[in-house]
């Protein structure tokens, strides 16, 4: 009898608390709209962060608040976009694809090295102590950018210089926030002009450590200044929409081709691509 008195008291209090939570959560729940639900199943669940949210369900909540365009996922590319589009009961833009590019032709080859890096094996390791090479703005070769692609679209050259496939690259941008030297960039597929350079020392000095810099001669730039600009030793393209076809051959003038068309690399089209990613 002693015992019962406590054992009813507590299994009361018990039945009262947890009465008291259920009508709290019916009072104070949120209800969810079943769209975030919809749309968060029909994308990639790639969780990069390419379209500025924390992951995949973040997301999908902007969305349907209007905080975030129906074709803010990259990765998803214009086929999540339509789907999306029409759940919310919009109209879907045109999206352009974007891709990697590298912005560097730094190769074994062409830039000169300062002595052997005996560091940790990682461009970011490497970049605090200004790496194996005399450019000190080139790609240092250690693959930071292949080991953070989430879907095996890069890979390391023979060249010492990251590659991109561009079917597979889905411009989540893991690529560019992993390197240092910030020679990555997005750029819409069909931009067939780049600047393969991001040196910005002066033309003597930059052409002394790498065969393939920019030396700020201004050949592309008096063939079109309407769409390329020096800037800080550099050739930069503000514009590539405006670069007409004629005016081309006048840019690849470049002594260094550091200015010009893009191209696939040939290692797309055989077994290089198939080597192994660096270790992490």
């Amino acid at each position: 009898m002693d015992i019962l008195i406590p054992i009813l008291t507590m299994g009361i209090l018990g039945l009262l608390f947890s009465s008291g939570l259920v009508l709290a959560y019916k009072k104070l729940r949120v209800e969810e709209d079943p769209r975030v639900m919809e749309i968060f199943e029909i994308l990639p669940q790639a969780n990069c962060g390419a379209c500025g949210f924390s992951g995949c369900r973040a997301f999908a909540e902007a969305v349907v608040k209007g905080a975030a365009p129906v074709n803010g996922c990259p990765v998803g590319g214009e086929e999540v976009a339509s789907k999306i589009a029409s759940i919310l009961g919009v109209e879907a833009k045109t999206m352009v694809k974007k891709v990697a590019r590298i912005h560097c032709r730094g190769t074994k080859e062409a830039a000169k090295e300062r002595g052997v890096y005996l560091g940790i094996a990682t461009c970011a390791a490497a970049h605090l102590i200004g790496g194996q090479k005399q450019c000190s703005y080139g790609c240092l070769g250690f693959g930071d950018c292949v080991r953070a692609c989430l879907f095996e679209a890069m890979w390391m050259g023979e060249d010492g210089l990251p590659h991109v496939d561009e079917t597979k690259c889905t411009g989540c941008g893991q690529c560019v926030e992993a390197c240092p030297r910030n020679i990555i960039e997005l750029h819409p597929i069909d931009q067939n002009i780049l600047v393969f350079c991001r040196s910005l020392d002066r033309g003597p000095l930059a052409r002394k450590v790498c065969k393939n810099a920019c030396i700020a001669c201004g050949i592309c730039v008096r063939a079109c200044p309407e769409a390329i600009v020096l800037e800080n030793n550099l050739a930069k393209i503000i514009d590539y929409k405006k670069i007409p076809e004629d005016k081309i051959p006048a840019i690849e003038k470049c002594p260094t081709k550091a200015i010009g068309r893009f191209h696939r690399p040939p290692e797309e089209t055989d077994s290089a691509k198939d080597q192994p990613r660096p270790a992490s």
